[in-house]
C-alpha cells in the first residue's frame, strides 16, 4: 500500500492541526489571562509537536492574532448570512452602507470584545499606548476582519467600484477600533446590559458619522 497521502487529505489534516492549535491557544489565553504560556505548553494542549506549531505560525503572537481574528470573524459571518437572506438592492455606496450598518447593529460584539480583553491580559493591559503588544494584535485582527469583509462585499456587489468597497469597509472597521478604546475606558470591558447600551450608543455615533459620507447617496 502506498504511503503517499492524497493532497486533499493532507490539506484537511493540515487545517485540522492549525485549528487545534488555535483552539488550544484560546483555551490557554482564557485560563492564564493573557499570553503567559510557552510553545511547549501550547503544543501539548493541541496534541501536536512543537515543530507543527511553527509550521503553521512563526510566533506565538501570530497564534493569538488568529484567535482574535476567529472571535471577531463573527461579524463577517453575520454579514454573509444576512446578505444571503436579502437580495442586494444595488451596488451604490448608499446601499452598501445600509447593508453593513445593518450587519453591525445585528452582531453581538460586546461578548467577544470582553473575552478578547480578558484573554489579552485584562483591563490592566489597556489596549492603548501603554500596551503596544495588545494594541498591535487587535489591530492585526481588525485588519483581517476588514479584508474578509471587503471580500464578502465584493462578492455581494460584483459591479461596485473596488475602491468604494474598501473605503467603506475600512472606514467602519477603523471606527470600530476607536469605539473599542472608548468602550473599554467607559465600561472596563464588562459583559452586561449596561456595557451593551454604552456600545450601542457609540456604534450609532460611528454610523451617523460615516453615514454622512456614504449614506446620503451620490452628490453632484
Amino acid at each position: 500500500m502506498s504511503d503517499v497521502v492524497p493532497i486533499d487529505r493532507r490539506a484537511a489534516l493540515k487545517q485540522r492541526s492549525r485549528q487545534a492549535i488555535v483552539d488550544a491557544a484560546a483555551a490557554l489565553l482564557e485560563e492564564h489571562g493573557g499570553l503567559r504560556f510557552t510553545v511547549d505548553q501550547l503544543a501539548e494542549r493541541a496534541d501536536v509537536s512543537r515543530r507543527t506549531v511553527f509550521n503553521h505560525f512563526a510566533t506565538l503572537d501570530d497564534v493569538v492574532t488568529a484567535v482574535c481574528s476567529d472571535v471577531l470573524g463573527g461579524l463577517v459571518d453575520t454579514f454573509v448570512e444576512n446578505a444571503l437572506a436579502v437580495p442586494a438592492v444595488d451596488d451604490t455606496p448608499a446601499a452598501m452602507f445600509a447593508e453593513v450598518a445593518s450587519a453591525l447593529r445585528s452582531t453581538e460584539l460586546v461578548g467577544p470584545m470582553a473575552y478578547l480583553t480578558q484573554s489579552l491580559g485584562g483591563v490592566e493591559m489597556r489596549v492603548d499606548l501603554e500596551s503596544p503588544w495588545a494594541a498591535t494584535l487587535l489591530l492585526r485582527s481588525f485588519n483581517e476582519v476588514s479584508r474578509r469583509f471587503s471580500v464578502a462585499m465584493a462578492v455581494r456587489h460584483p459591479s461596485a467600484d473596488e475602491l468604494e468597497v474598501h473605503l467603506l469597509v475600512n472606514a467602519l472597521t477603523s471606527g470600530l477600533i476607536v469605539l473599542y478604546h472608548h468602550w473599554l475606558a467607559a465600561t472596563g470591558a464588562t459583559d452586561d446590559e449596561e456595557s451593551r447600551t454604552v456600545w450601542d450608543g457609540y456604534l450609532e455615533r460611528l454610523l451617523t458619522a460615516v453615514g454622512t459620507g456614504y449614506g446620503a447617496g451620490p452628490t453632484i
